[in-house]
């Protein structure tokens, strides 16, 4: 690892790269798969489902091993954390300012960074999934509203380990034994019998689901089970959509999906 590409970053990515890097090759062992689909040059947007806090991790360290180091969007509240703020200001990453107007900002500078020639990152779900078996749940249209505004490739890509290292919102880690983190990342979403449609709400609504359909099979690969015929809505199950769900809420998403299974007259096999 270590081309021209790498040399290009930022300084504070780099030396983030150093200092978290080597500590991830010790305590984890890793299936990588798929990164022939990443684009060799060129802009594009990365969309990994969430499954933990320690996932980000896992899913740049594939991106930076895989000679495509991608830049990230992420909650405005981790830009004010000490060091950690720094760093992600410094290395080009993009804050998300949720609710606000500031929001539009962060999807200009998401598109300029396409157009600049970066993968960027995009965790379609935006947060951890409210799914209680971890399958990706129903997604936010950021991801694909700059695909198809930029016309620039759409990866999907599964990601699954790192719940065994920190499980949702928990607070204890497990390193050891050292787990498997299994990344797969799939050829692009074919978007282009959509390009010369209005970018409206039904339009994002079907290029997104693409994506987390996408997302979901090459999941079902890595787990080597079948994916769930129904995709989780937090919006359905009386849940947070977004923050720590809480004990309480989790439960209440399990009997809530699989009351709505029932009612609908299927299964999660």
């Amino acid at each position: 690892m270590g081309g021209a590409r790498e040399r290009r970053l930022p300084f504070a990515y780099r030396l983030a790269a150093l200092l978290l890097r080597q500590p991830l090759m010790m305590v984890t062992k890793r299936d990588w798969r798929g990164a022939e689909n990443l684009p060799a040059t060129g802009g594009f947007i990365v969309s990994p489902n969430h499954i933990s806090y320690v996932d980000p991790l896992v899913f740049a360290h594939f991106m930076f091993d895989s000679d495509r180091a991608a830049f990230f969007l992420g909650k405005e509240s981790l830009f004010t954390v000490p060091v950690v703020g720094w760093v992600l200001r410094k290395s080009g990453q993009i804050p998300v300012y949720r609710g606000s107007a500031a929001a539009a900002d962060s999807y200009r500078a998401a598109v300029a960074a396409v157009h600049e020639g970066k993968p960027v990152g995009i965790f379609p779900e935006g947060t951890i999934t409210r799914d209680p078996d971890l399958w990706p749940m129903r997604g936010k249209t950021g991801a694909a509203r700059i695909a198809l505004e930029t016309r620039c490739p759409l990866i999907p890509v599964a990601q699954w380990g790192a719940q065994e290292i920190l499980a949702p919102y928990g607070k204890r880690v497990r390193l050891f034994p050292r787990r498997t983190m299994r990344v797969y990342a799939g050829p692009p979403v074919d978007l282009t019998d959509l390009y010369d449609r209005p970018i409206d709400t039904k339009l994002l609504r079907e290029a997104t689901d693409r994506l987390m359909a996408r997302i979901t099979e090459q999941l079902a690969v890595l787990r080597d089970e079948p994916a769930p015929v129904d995709r989780v809505d937090p919006r359905h199950l009386g849940v947070a959509e977004t923050g720590n769900p809480g004990s309480a809420d989790r439960h209440t998403a399990r009997v809530g999906l699989r009351r709505r299974l029932r009612r609908a007259g299927k299964g999660r096999s």
